[in-house]
């Protein structure tokens, strides 16, 4: 890849990919009441893999202050484990692991990049295939790991996508916003995230479970404004005249719900001004960097851990 690509086109992309390349099963049974840390997206993502298990979630602005706020748990064992996802395997994750194994804590990392330096002095670590992608996309990186816990058919999610019937004037609306199954909130932060690195403040893009949707988040109807309900179809939510409701099967899970969200995302992202396009070269070679106090700049394209070709 030598150009910065739509998100719409990067998630099938990904796809394509993991039909060929089946993720690796990340057995989740093997933790007990572990701290899962992430940075951004990763935190998220530590959310939907072990959303049927107790854990303790944390992120570079407060993993030390719980680590202390549970001294007395980790001297007495009842918390032995962390892990830490983390798609480069550098920036926070490196000092994240260094803290873990400060208090004894066994550090296991998730990442597409076997020889990052996290990978280095990681206890354990599972690494990922991903494919080339547009600084901070992280499709296929997080969506590897969401796989190898949900387990679902990657073709069967291409083709629910490609089924999408988009409004005739979806192209047209000046703000968007998602309400999804509360068995999928995980996702919405995750939406969030998108719309800031995508969009910043040139467009805007909610994302909501349904049992928050209920609370006073669509007090203010705007023709302007495309409500996209998942599942459940939405009879309240946004002006009448702008609503899309999407059927999903029951089975589908959250690399599937990903999928989806981050499809119809890319196709905002396509039909407005190429905002992200604009401005992410002078971001990776700039003030992203300076912001970790480094000098050398990011990648614009990551590299992917896996060349197959597509």
């Amino acid at each position: 890849m030598s150009e910065i690509i739509s998100l719409d086109t990067n998630v099938l992309s990904a796809l394509n990919f993991f039909v060929k390349n089946q993720p690796q099963v990340f057995d989740i049974e093997k933790y007990n009441l572990p701290f899962v840390v992430g940075s951004g997206n990763a935190y998220h993502t530590g959310q939907i893999l072990f959303g049927d298990k107790s854990a303790i979630y944390a992120d570079e602005s407060n993993f030390k202050k719980l680590v202390s706020a549970f001294k007395k748990s980790i001297e007495n064992k009842l918390i032995t484990q962390a892990v830490i996802i983390s798609a480069s395997g550098g920036k926070d994750s490196v000092w994240e692991i260094e803290e873990a194994k400060k208090h004894q804590l066994q550090a296991t990392l998730l990442t597409t990049k076997k020889d990052s330096d996290a990978a280095r002095i990681a206890d354990k670590v599972y690494v990922y295939d991903s494919i080339d992608e547009p600084y901070t996309y992280n499709v296929s990186t997080y969506m590897g790991m969401i796989l190898s816990v949900t387990k679902e058919d990657p073709m069967y999610i291409k083709n629910i996508i490609e089924s999408l019937e988009f409004p005739t004037n979806f192209d047209n609306y000046k703000s968007y916003a998602f309400i999804v199954p509360d068995k999928y909130m995980n996702v919405c932060p995750m939406l969030d995230i998108k719309k800031s690195e995508l969009f910043g403040p040139k467009v805007s893009l909610r994302a909501f479970s349904q049992g928050h949707a209920r609370h006073a988040k669509f007090v203010i109807r705007a023709k302007e404004e495309l409500v996209i309900s998942l599942g459940k179809n939405n009879d309240c939510f946004g002006d009448p005249g702008s609503r899309w409701n999407i059927a999903i099967p029951d089975n589908l899970n959250y690399a599937g719900i990903m999928a989806l969200t981050y499809y119809i995302v890319g196709k905002i992202q396509n039909s407005k001004p190429q905002y992200f396009k604009e401005n992410v070269s002078n971001y990776v070679n700039d003030y992203g960097p300076k912001a970790y106090g480094l000098t050398k700049p990011f990648d614009l394209i990551v590299p992917g851990s896996n060349k197959l070709d597509l």
